[in-house]
């Protein structure tokens, strides 16, 4: 799936709520979330880019730059999957450049992706299709998250975690199996 399309499945998910002129008046939120997610996007699609197309990269990714210290979120190009949405700023939320997150997964604010020891551990953390995580999760460590996974506020994941599942603690732990 291409970079242009991964923009337009974002888009959709905010159905008939898409941002407008209006929130950007009022410093809504929701508009700098939907613009930093679509700079990001466009920096996925320009990056081996060369001319002309380098300098709207640039652009691209100082407004992507900015967004990302004004709202106080660091996710890497090339990480997150069509259809990605996050609901509030506030905390910091960080995606480093290890992890790979499915379609239709939506974030809560201070979500982050860190390592379990102080030694910088480059292996991968993999997120499945349609996951849910509340506010200020923290996955630690080289951890594979199923399909359909709803994790509560303020868990923190150290284990893979299997589909269709409820998790919530810390460490998390299975509170109870979907249907």
């Amino acid at each position: 799936m291409t970079v242009k399309n991964n923009f337009f499945s974002d888009k959709e998910r905010y159905g008939d709520k898409l941002p407008s002129y209006r929130d950007w008046i009022l410093h809504n939120e929701s508009f700098y979330i939907f613009h930093y997610i679509k700079h990001l996007r466009y920096i996925e699609s320009l990056k081996e880019k060369k001319g002309l197309k380098r300098i709207l990269f640039l652009f691209h990714w100082l407004r992507y730059k900015h967004l990302g210290f004004k709202l106080k979120m660091a996710i890497y190009p090339n990480t997150i999957g069509p259809g990605f949405r996050i609901y509030h700023a506030g905390a910091y939320t960080h995606v480093g450049p290890n992890v790979k997150i499915g379609q239709n997964c939506t974030f809560v604010s201070g979500v982050v992706f860190g390592n379990k020891t102080e030694e910088e551990d480059n292996r991968p953390v993999t997120v499945g299709d349609n996951c849910y995580f509340g506010n200020g999760v923290t996955v630690l460590g080289p951890v594979h998250i199923g399909n359909n996974v709803t994790i509560g506020a303020h868990a923190v994941v150290t284990k893979d975690i299997p589909d269709n599942t409820v998790v919530g603690g810390v460490p998390a732990r299975i509170l109870k199996l979907k249907e």
